[in-house]
């Protein structure tokens, strides 16, 4: 059940990014309180204003943005303390490498990373398919894994670079109801 569920959507630089434009608005319609947190790469391909629309509430897109005078708060903490459920999608080699190695230099990986234990976290992989299968890569996919996220992806198939394979975003109905089914 979605409903009145704090889901926080981490959207990263790549092609598919506007893809999850749709799994906004699918968990927004079924009654989730959405916050989305987007990298600086992810606004090359959409803009905060869309996901904000989609959203109803200010997409979260800058670390270093000073809040309303009246309103102060650590931002990427009061995030966190709210979440019950986080989902990265588009998940890039970028930023599973940085989870991975607890690195925090951004408004996503930072919010990520104070997310209380046992929140669930998945991870939704696009990229090429070179780069999916790259070792160093599945390294840290296994590093993520066994510190409890889950991984919803990636699909096989063509991808925008013309190469065939897996890397592909898995299809947003099967990524809004495998989080249905796990909240």
């Amino acid at each position: 059940m979605l409903k009145n569920k704090n889901i926080i959507v981490g959207v990263c630089g790549g092609i598919a990014a506007y893809k999850i434009c749709e799994l906004v608005h699918k968990l927004k319609y079924a009654g989730a309180e959405v916050s989305v947190i987007m990298t600086k790469n992810a606004c090359e391909f959409v803009t905060p204003l869309t996901f904000q629309t989609l959203s109803g509430k200010p997409v979260h897109t800058d670390m270093w943005k000073l809040p309303a005078k009246d309103a102060w708060q650590v931002e990427h903490v009061e995030l966190a303390k709210k979440c019950d459920l986080l989902v990265i999608a588009p998940a890039t080699a970028n930023i599973i490498g940085k989870l991975a190695a607890g690195i925090a230099d951004d408004m996503l990986t930072t919010v990520v990373l104070a997310v209380q234990a046992g929140v669930p976290g998945f991870i939704c992989p696009a990229m090429n398919t070179n780069m999916w299968s790259n070792k160093i890569v599945q390294d840290n996919v296994r590093k993520l894994k066994k510190y409890g996220f889950k991984f919803i992806g990636p699909a096989s198939g063509k991808l925008a670079c013309g190469d065939t394979g897996a890397g592909r975003l898995e299809t947003i109905e099967n990524i809004y109801l495998q989080l249905k089914r796990r909240i």
